[in-house]
């Protein structure tokens, strides 16, 4: 393993020369491994059907990474969406990549981030605290695409309809935004018939 090279984060953070590709570091969190992808067909080829396969599901957290020191929502880290026995993680990178990851982070466990305090938290933030009990009616992906030039475009968000409200995770300049309103017309929506 010595001879993997280390990525710019591991750099920042001053961990080991070596990197055992095994264990998950990012931003401290057990087990969490991102998967990065890019383009809207790529993302829904992958994890489309399982997205569709909320529906029917009641929100039972929505975790955020908190950060103590600064009482701020820590916005790089992953959204987690937990349904019970199904848990939707959320995180974007960069201009354009979207990690989405199923049931490998344990929100109950502890973060080891040295740059700050971490706790994973479901009532930090309001909009997403609205929608704990509520039954999912559908998992969406949407594409960003703005008048040209537009450093957005083709960029994947995931937006969750609720029964009474929705969230659109989406990226915000290499890190996470939500919104709870109708999508811009700018996003499209993803369909299984185009």
């Amino acid at each position: 393993m010595d001879d993997i090279e280390r990525s710019d984060e591991q750099r920042i953070v001053g961990l080991s020369e070596t990197f055992d590709a095994s264990a998950s570091w990012y931003f401290g969190i057990e087990h969490y491994k991102t998967e990065y992808q890019r383009g809207l067909d790529a993302i829904a080829t992958r994890h489309g059907d399982r997205l569709n396969a909320l529906a029917g599901r009641a929100l039972s957290h929505a975790w955020v990474l908190w950060d103590v020191e600064d009482d701020s929502w820590f916005a790089d880290a992953p959204v987690l969406f937990d349904f019970g026995d199904e848990q939707l993680e959320v995180q974007h990178n960069k201009f354009d990549e979207l990690s989405i990851t199923w049931n490998t982070i344990d929100a109950r466990s502890s973060v080891r981030w040295p740059e700050s305090k971490l706790v994973w938290r479901d009532d930090a933030l309001a909009g997403l605290s609205l929608l704990h009990g509520q039954r999912v009616l559908a998992g969406q992906l949407f594409e960003w695409r703005g008048p040209e030039p537009d450093l957005a475009n083709g960029m994947v968000a995931v937006g969750v309809v609720f029964e009474n409200g929705r969230v659109l995770v989406y990226n915000a300049l290499d890190e996470n935004g939500l919104d709870f309103e109708q999508p811009r017309p700018e996003y499209q929506l993803h369909s299984r018939n185009t």
